[in-house]
């Protein structure tokens, strides 16, 4: 549970979609460590201004949540991504940006550049730090130039469904697959002194295919885990 975890540590990240309330206010009392308010893929096309006004009132009303609040924001070069930053920062309720399909230094170095008008507009004391979210083959490429732009950064997040996607991998692959992938980004946020934060197990089950899956993340040494079901929590 977040209040056993003085330390901080990102060992359980629960993504909830950032289009429903409901499911946020259920996640208030997850007990996960952290809750991260999804604005990218649980949220059609459609549904973006909606699910960012919504996120930015549930910022504005931060201590009903608890633990440490992240938002996923949209991907840089979308139309919605430097919105997203904006609407955060200034209702001034998260202390970290996560920021996916993250490719090159410069999709850092822009939404740093973005964070630092934001924060000045909006009279903001803390930095918002920043999460990484490597999900393409470009992403793994790059990550020595990645990790080295910007002191924001804290964390890197390696996702599995898109990366399967850039890699041409089917989904559901054996998890051992994986392992050069896991490697990668784990050397290259040692390398910085930067967290490791491993992906989602891509079901809403805690089974023993979960479980395993957390177990390998673990002797692999990632710092946390992300889930998308308060289920998986506790595992």
């Amino acid at each position: 549970m977040a209040e056993d975890n003085p330390a901080g540590a990102l060992r359980s990240c629960l993504s909830v979609p950032g289009s429903d309330g409901r499911k946020i206010a259920k996640a208030a009392g997850s007990g996960a460590d952290e809750i991260v308010l999804d604005l990218e893929d649980a949220v059609p096309p459609a549904g973006k201004d909606g699910a960012r006004a919504l996120v930015a009132s549930w910022l504005g009303r931060r201590a009903e949540i608890g633990p440490r609040i992240a938002v996923r924001v949209n991907p840089p070069r979308t139309p919605w991504c430097h919105a997203d930053v904006i609407a955060c920062v200034r209702q001034g309720g998260t202390a970290s940006i996560v920021l996916p399909k993250v490719e090159s230094a410069g999709d850092l170095a822009f939404v740093d550049r973005l964070l630092d008008g934001a924060e000045a507009a909006a009279g903001c004391v803390e930095p918002v730090t920043v999460q990484a979210l490597i999900e393409t083959a470009a992403g793994l490429a790059n990550l020595r130039e990645i990790v080295a732009v910007t002191s924001r950064l804290t964390t890197l997040i390696i996702g599995y469904a898109d990366l399967a996607a850039s890699l041409g991998r089917a989904a559901d692959i054996p998890a051992e697959t994986w392992l050069w992938a896991q490697d990668t980004v784990l050397t290259a946020a040692r390398s910085a002194g930067l967290a490791a934060v491993d992906g989602p197990y891509l079901a809403v089950a805690a089974d023993e295919r979960f479980t395993e899956s957390v177990r390998r993340a673990a002797q692999l040494g990632f710092d946390g885990k992300w889930v998308i079901h308060p289920c998986q929590i506790q595992a």
